[in-house]
């Protein structure tokens, strides 16, 4: 295997396996190392953690859904208010990923009762705790990216360090790889795997001596001693994706069957197999690491679920027995070519595109044959894998995301051989190339920075309006204790235990899944219900083309359905929220915490403190609430543009505190005509560089103006001297 050294490749080599191209940019290495492995990891970690704190938009619901809300329930209690999705009452999820941040969650709630901080602070911890979780494991992707470019092209090669800079500079990278989604750690998990893969496994040496020799086993020990940490590792990913498996069969495939080195061609009809012996180490390795992975999550799963479970079953019975992924979407069978890897690789998928057809078709001579094989066996494995999932209905570009630094390491070869030369050359005849990297990287960091802080970011700051509203309005002097069974957090010792908890209702009549959930409203007596969108579970065909969750029959006729699931309906509305109502009042205010959470209840929601919604349903709302008390008392940006109609527009809260109604009167007001004055301030400030336009151009005229203006004024005097 290629040595790990961080030390420079030299720029000629006698051994042939480093027998260089002439021109080739592979052999003209760094004469000195930047930095240390570990000063790179370093400054990985400190940059995903901005990455991961700069994230301030929304993505898919499964990044707070299918993981923390599971995890809060872990940490803090069934009572704790998390949504439960229907994957998770079916059985359909491993439990291992959730568990991870249900450690981070009960840490981080110890340190913040330790340090006695703020409410407002608690939830700012607990919000930035498992993103910062995240941006570790993002980190380590990172790096051993890195470290997997350089046992492809060489440990110092520009090849490598390329690869280390477009996976910084990937905007895919700074949009998702910070999130909570189990794609994300799938993603490290499977590079980190890569690395550790023993690629140069089997031995290269004839048949009948490799079966003979009594050294096989020191021989390939370099090769085999990394693969049971690797297999631990895949088998972790292929427990959070069962997806991931494809990778994994493909390498296999690969290393039952390896391609001689010696074949000049790209295909070969001829295989080097295994011994009896390597193959049992390598069926026991694969049969251990496997069974130790799946008795730690069948374990967790017993805890989590209460009952002896195997959620890959139940995972591929309900979405391909019973077809429910089409439930939420179906693709062109192109998806992953057309879509998928365009916004994985972004500006990076021509060379992307040419590495995979380089590493399949073209051996390279600048690089060792092991070293052409492994950028081939990733290519084929880039080439698979989409293959394979293209067959499924529904499609997500995040499902091929592990395939991600692959993509990134096949295209750093081509992107330095056509970037390279510009930047190392002062020649002016490559200044175009050097002008399309500067706007190349540009474009990256524009589509990051608009992606994160931008698009559908209306969704998370409505959350921040609630949290703040509710430390503002509901909050007692002493923090709610997280854990407690929503609405029973514990009180200050000057507060009277008759005193039933104050708490503070939100309703959003947005499509399902449209905001995070306990995630993001962290305080458990603000009790909240939104629209539900449960798949057609155990229906046959007939009903389930007919079938219409929540959601849909809200927006089929919106009017309507407030007048069957309110209570009250459109006739009788609460007058004040929670916090201006006396004990009695009270009482008969408070909602349940589980309205939301079960389909199997009457949908029957309460009407709440606060009403959230897009604001493409504010005109019907207006029409259908009019006699009601609420108004307008927050609004907030969500995206310029959006492929789901219902979720076009801002953000809008209505509120039935008419005291915030009348402050966000004056504030909207005031903004308008603070917006009214720039306007006509600019506007002036245009009209006044026309009148000195004009001035300039008056002042350089010529002397016909100067001595036309002097005729007209002396003809004007002497008009006026003979007037009678």
């Amino acid at each position: 295997m290629p040595s790990t050294s961080t030390r420079p490749r030299k720029a000629r080599s006698t051994t042939a396996d480093s027998k260089t191209e002439s021109g080739s940019i592979t052999s003209s290495p760094r004469q000195k190392d930047s930095g240390t492995p570990q000063n790179i990891l370093l400054f990985l970690i400190a940059f995903r953690a901005l990455n991961a704190l700069c994230v301030r938009t929304f993505f898919q619901p499964d990044e707070f859904f299918q993981s923390l809300e599971p995890a809060w329930q872990i940490a803090f209690g069934g009572d704790s208010g998390a949504w439960i999705t229907w994957e998770w009452r079916h059985h359909l999820r491993s439990s291992i990923h959730p568990y991870i941040f249900a450690a981070v969650y009960y840490v981080s709630n110890l340190v913040s009762g330790y340090l006695s901080i703020s409410p407002l602070h608690r939830a700012n911890l607990l919000l930035a705790a498992p993103k910062l979780t995240q941006a570790l494991f993002a980190a380590v992707g990172d790096f051993y990216t890195w470290k997997l470019a350089g046992k492809v092209y060489g440990n110092s090669s520009y090849e490598a360090w390329g690869a280390l800079a477009l996976t910084v500079l990937s905007p895919w990278q700074w949009f998702c790889s910070t999130r909570t989604l189990s794609n994300c750690l799938e993603t490290s998990l499977t590079v980190v795997a890569l690395y550790l893969w023993p690629w140069g496994w089997p031995s290269e040496l004839s048949y009948p001596q490799r079966a003979s020799s009594r050294n096989d086993s020191t021989r390939n020990k370099p090769s085999t001693q990394s693969l049971r940490p690797c297999l631990l590792l895949a088998a972790f990913a292929c427990v959070l994706r069962p997806t991931n498996l494809l990778i994994w069969m493909c390498l296999a495939t690969f290393a039952m069957f390896k391609k001689p080195a010696s074949s000049r061609q790209a295909w070969t009809v001829s295989f080097i197999r295994p011994t009896i012996k390597e193959f049992m180490t390598f069926s026991y390795e694969v049969i251990f690491s496997g069974s130790i992975v799946l008795g730690i999550s069948t374990l967790l799963d017993r805890i989590y679920y209460g009952s002896w479970t195997f959620p890959p079953f139940k995972f591929l019975y309900f979405n391909i027995a019973q077809s429910l992924a089409i439930f939420y979407g179906r693709n062109d069978w192109h998806y992953y070519l057309s879509q998928g890897y365009p916004l994985l690789l972004m500006t990076t998928l021509p060379f992307s595109l040419i590495g995979l057809f380089q590493a399949m078709f073209a051996k390279q001579r600048s690089l060792t044959s092991q070293q052409n094989s492994i950028k081939c066996r990733l290519a084929v494995v880039c080439t698979f894998m989409p293959a394979v999932l293209s067959l499924v209905s529904h499609k997500e570009v995040r499902f091929i995301y592990p395939l991600l630094p692959a993509l990134i390491i096949l295209a750093s070869q081509p992107a330095v051989k056509f970037f390279l030369p510009p930047i190392s050359s002062r020649s002016r005849s490559n200044g175009s190339r050097r002008f399309l990297l500067i706007f190349l990287s540009l474009v990256n960091i524009y589509i990051a920075y608009y992606t994160t802080s931008s698009h559908a970011s209306g969704v998370l700051n409505v959350m921040d309006y609630f949290r703040t509203q509710y430390v503002s309005h509901y909050l007692g002097d002493t923090p709610p204790r997280l854990g407690y069974p929503a609405g029973l957090s514990s009180f200050s010792s000057s507060s009277s235990s008759s005193v039933m908890p104050t708490v503070m209702t939100i309703g959003f009549l947005m499509p399902c899944h449209s905001t995070p959930w306990r995630s993001h409203l962290i305080f458990p007596r603000i009790h909240a219900w939104a629209l539900s969108c449960e798949p057609p579970v155990n229906l046959n065909s007939t009903e389930k083309s007919t079938y219409l969750d929540e959601a849909d029959l809200f927006y089929e006729d919106p009017a309507t359905f407030l007048q069957k699931n309110m209570q009250g309906e459109l006739r009788h509305f609460p007058s004040k929220p929670a916090y201006q109502l006396n004990s009695n009042q009270l009482t008969h205010h408070r909602p349940s915490s589980n309205t939301s959470q079960d389909p199997t209840m009457p949908h029957h929601h309460l009407w709440p403190d606060y009403l959230a919604f897009f604001a493409q349903l504010e005109p019907t709302l207006r029409t259908s609430l009019h006699s009601s008390p609420y108004a307008e008392c927050y609004r907030t940006w969500n995206t310029a543009w959006h492929d789901d109609w219902r979720r076009k527009g801002d953000i809008v809260v209505w509120c039935l505190d008419q005291t915030i109604q009348r402050e966000w009167r004056e504030h909207t007001q005031l903004l308008n005509q603070a917006g009214w004055q720039r306007h006509m301030q600019q506007r002036e400030r245009q009209f006044d560089k026309i009148i000195d336009g004009f001035r300039k151009e008056a002042a350089r005229g010529s002397s016909f103006f100067g001595t036309l203006s002097g005729i007209k004024n002396r003809t004007l005097r002497r008009t006026h001297d003979h007037k009678p």
